[in-house]
C-alpha cells in the first residue's frame, strides 16, 4: 500500500510511519515542520518527506492521487496554543481538515482522521464511550477551542462520509513515548521529565488528583494502523487508549522514582500557569471495548514500562540534563 500521513513529522506520525514501513508499505509524509523525528527513516527508499502544507492544494492533491490511504494528523496542538493563539488552532484544524477531506473525496481515498479525547470536554460520566455527549465550558474560555476544532473536523468527516467518502475517526487518550515533544515543552510527561532530570521541583498543577489514562505510542499506533486497514472500520469512531487511570501526582512520583531524581513535588495554582482561559478536567477515562472488539487491539504496555522506555530515549539525547528555559512552562494533560 501507499500511505499519506499529513503531519507525519510529529510524534504520533513518526511512529505510524515506522509501523507502515515495517509492513513493507510506501509512506509519504507531508509536514511544514522539521524532519527531526523521522530523519532516521531517510535511508529507506519507501519513505518520502515532503516539506509543505496541507493548504498547498497542488502538492496535497498530487500526493492524494498517488496513495491508497490518507491519515490526517496535521493540526495545531498543545495548551500553549489553546490559550495563546486560539485563532491559529481554529484556522488550521478546521480549514486544513476541510481541505484534506475535499481532495480525498474528489479522488475517493479513505481518510483516517486523528481526533482527541478532548472532544468529550468535561462530561462527568466516565468511562466515555464513542457516542457519549460532549460537555464543554463557555466559548469565552480559550481552553475549549481545540476540542471544538477537532469536533468540527469530525462533523466534516461524517458529512463527507454521507456523500460517499470512506472515513474513520480515532480519538487519542494521552499518548506518550520516545520522541514526545522536547523536554520542558508541551505535555505533562515532558515537563515533569525535564524537571526531574535537572533535580528541580516537579510542578503539579492543582491538587494532582486529576486522572488521565496514559497510552504508550506502540499500542496507540497498532490501533491506528488497524483503523485504516482493518475491516468494519469505515464510518466508525474509536477511542484509542487504556482504561488504567493514573493521577497526575502518581505520574510525578513515578517519574521521580524511575529517573532516580532528587526532585521534590510541589503544587501550583492553575491560574498561575494557564491564566484565566483554562479549565482542567478531573477525570478522563475511555471505554475501549470498540477498540478491543473491532480493531482487536489491547493497550498492553504498563505505565512503568512505557515510562522507562521514554526516559531511556530522552536520556540518550544531547543536553538532556541541561537547563531548558521555557516561560511559562505549560504542562498539557490534553489527549
Amino acid at each position: 500500500m501507499k500511505i499519506l500521513i499529513t503531519g507525519g513529522g510529529g510524534f504520533v506520525g513518526s511512529h505510524l510511519a515506522e509501523a507502515f514501513l515495517e509492513r513493507g508499505d510506501e509512506v509519504f509524509i507531508l509536514d511544514i515542520g522539521p524532519n527531526t523525528k523521522v530523519r532516521h527513516l531517510n535511508q529507506n527508499p519507501d519513505f518520502h518527506f515532503i516539506h509543505s502544507s496541507i493548504f498547498d492544494d497542488a502538492i496535497l492533491e498530487g500526493l492524494i492521487t498517488k496513495v491508497d490511504l490518507v491519515y490526517h494528523l496535521a493540526a495545531v496542538v498543545g495548551v500553549e496554543h489553546y490559550v495563546g493563539d486560539p485563532h491559529q488552532v481554529l484556522s488550521v484544524n478546521v480549514n486544513g481538515t476541510q481541505n484534506v477531506l475535499k481532495l480525498a473525496f474528489k479522488h475517493q481515498k479513505k481518510v483516517v482522521f486523528s481526533s482527541t479525547s478532548e472532544v468529550y470536554g468535561r462530561n462527568p460520566k466516565v468511562p466515555w464511550s464513542e457516542d457519549d455527549d460532549r460537555v464543554l465550558g463557555s466559548t469565552r474560555i480559550d481552553r475549549w477551542c481545540y476540542a471544538t476544532s477537532k469536533a468540527v473536523g469530525e462533523h466534516f468527516a461524517f458529512a463527507y462520509q454521507r456523500m460517499g467518502l470512506p472515513v474513520t475517526i480515532v480519538r487519542y487518550f494521552n499518548v506518550y513515548g520516545p520522541r514526545l515533544d522536547a523536554l520542558d515543552v508541551g505535555r505533562v510527561i515532558t515537563i515533569f521529565l525535564g524537571q526531574a532530570l535537572r533535580n528541580e521541583p516537579l510542578t503539579v498543577v492543582g491538587n494532582g488528583q486529576q486522572t488521565r489514562c496514559f497510552t504508550f505510542c506502540k499500542d496507540a499506533v497498532e490501533a491506528t494502523v488497524a483503523a485504516g486497514i482493518g475491516s468494519g472500520t469505515d464510518g466508525q469512531i474509536f477511542n484509542i487508549g487504556t482504561e488504567v487511570e493514573s493521577t497526575i501526582y502518581e505520574l510525578a512520583r513515578k517519574i521521580v522514582d524511575l529517573t532516580g531524581s532528587q526532585s521534590e513535588i510541589c503544587f501550583v495554582r492553575e491560574e498561575s500557569i494557564y491564566g484565566e482561559s483554562y479549565e482542567d478536567i478531573p477525570r478522563r477515562v475511555p471505554d475501549v471495548s470498540r477498540m478491543h472488539q473491532v480493531l482487536n487491539v489491547h493497550a498492553r504496555t504498563s505505565l512503568d514500562e512505557g515510562l522507562r522506555e521514554t526516559i531511556h530515549w530522552f536520556c540518550k539525547q544531547p543536553g538532556s540534563r541541561q537547563r531548558h528555559k521555557q516561560t511559562p512552562q505549560l504542562a498539557s494533560v490534553a489527549g
